[in-house]
């Protein structure tokens, strides 16, 4: 069963709240983190992106980098823009984009339930970004990036979480730049808190990882390394757990480079042997189904509709970014590891297919896929067979900003 426990969350004062909070280190490089921080001397980019207060000429993954967020968290402490609560609390923590809400509990759950299963992976990670978020926890000696845990959805457990946020005000309530809204509230009551955990350890046998395995995967290693020297805090990690019924999964589409060699009219001859292909035009095809995508290539749209018989019904090869790997990376492009090809890149559905035409257009890239999003049940499918998707498959939508509630290892 799903350990979680309630922990003294390092918090901005609520005035700052809203100057603090920023996008996950992970969705902004360098130069997109020094503007979004550019004037804002309480954002928490000079934490997680501390980078962009040396010269710009530095390895991000330089260890002055890590030393310097260590200082800025330092100075965030001492100048009281961040303060760590008195006692154990658990965080219930309110999304809303566009009109739509999503509610999570913010805790810290098990390392060991991470290394044992009980939170159950579908990614892959990769040792340097492993790595760089090692260093970043232990140099800072904190938790600042929060892992996204979905379980399926519980009454109980719902009904706590329904009745504290009408009998609460929240402590954090603001709408960010981007015009989603986000609202916190403290659950301190020992009673409330103690039923929460309880409900996970006795009802719900697991969690799994929405978004976050490279942040999961650090923490993990992080206690391993320190071994006995390990802090107690060390064996839980910052998770914030959403239920499944309320989780939405935008697309994650595909750029590629070149058309390895073929010309447009002999590249959609070969897709033409796995799939239906027809022409649209200048109109965006926003895939409506599983099975079918869209393709951009040489200022035209086409959608595409996989034959039966092109894929299987196991629960990885089910999957359009399967199909997609299976059917089109692979035989005609010859892009075999997307986690490592450079020919091939990826677009979060946030950004829409506009993106994707910007991309082929300015001739960066030669053609453009877009997708139908996996669903939360075909996640919990893979997780729970003990497989994993091709990378990048999931683009969850809205983003926990960093920042508002952060996990120290050491009391």
């Amino acid at each position: 069963m799903a350990i979680i426990k309630p922990f003294k969350a390092l918090r901005p004062q609520p005035q700052l709240a809203k100057q603090v909070a920023s996008l996950p280190y992970d969705v902004l490089n360098s130069v997109e983190a020094k503007l979004a921080a550019q004037g804002n001397s309480y954002s928490f980019l000079h934490i997680t992106k501390s980078e962009i207060d040396l010269s710009d000429k530095i390895d991000i993954h330089a260890l002055e980098v890590y030393a310097q967020a260590k200082d800025n968290l330092d100075a965030f402490i001492k100048r009281d823009v961040l303060f760590r609560e008195s006692k154990d609390c658990y965080y219930i923590y309110q999304l809303v984009m566009n009109g739509r809400s999503q509610t999570g509990l913010v805790c810290v759950s098990s390392v060991d339930d991470y290394e044992n299963d009980i939170i159950k992976k579908h990614e892959f990670t990769r040792p340097e970004k492993e790595q760089d978020r090692i260093n970043h926890i232990k140099t800072t000696g904190a938790q600042t990036g929060n892992v996204f845990l979905a379980y399926r959805n519980h009454a109980a457990v719902d009904a706590i979480i329904d009745h504290w946020k009408q009998a609460k005000s929240p402590v954090y309530d603001f709408t960010a730049e981007d015009g989603i809204q986000h609202s916190i509230w403290i659950v301190s009551d020992s009673e409330i808190v103690a039923s929460i955990t309880a409900a996970f350890e006795k009802e719900i046998p697991c969690t799994y990882i929405a978004d976050g395995h490279h942040r999961a995967a650090s923490a993990a290693k992080v206690r391993q390394q320190m071994q006995e020297k390990a802090p107690a805090g060390a064996s839980y990690f910052l998770t914030t757990l959403f239920p499944s019924n309320q989780l939405h999964i935008m697309d994650y589409n595909r750029v590629v480079k070149d058309l390895n060699g073929l010309s447009v009219s002999d590249f959609l001859a070969a897709l033409g042997k796995s799939f239906e292909v027809s022409l649209v035009g200048k109109q965006m095809v926003k895939p409506e189904e599983i099975h079918t995508m869209g393709l951009y290539v040489d200022g035209q749209w086409y959608k595409l509709t996989a034959n039966e018989g092109t894929y299987s019904n196991d629960p990885i090869g089910v999957l359009d970014v399967s199909i997609l790997q299976e059917q089109i990376l692979g035989p005609i492009l010859g892009i075999m590891d997307q986690r490592t090809d450079k020919r091939i890149d990826f677009v979060g559905g946030i950004r829409g297919l506009g993106a994707l035409e910007q991309r082929v257009d300015s001739g960066e890239m030669a053609a453009a896929i877009s997708l139908y999003p996996v669903t939360i049940d075909q996640l919990f499918a893979i997780a729970d067979s003990g497989n994993v998707m091709p990378p990048k498959s999931t683009w969850f939508e809205p983003k926990l900003r960093d920042g508002l509630l952060t996990h120290l290892i050491a009391d």
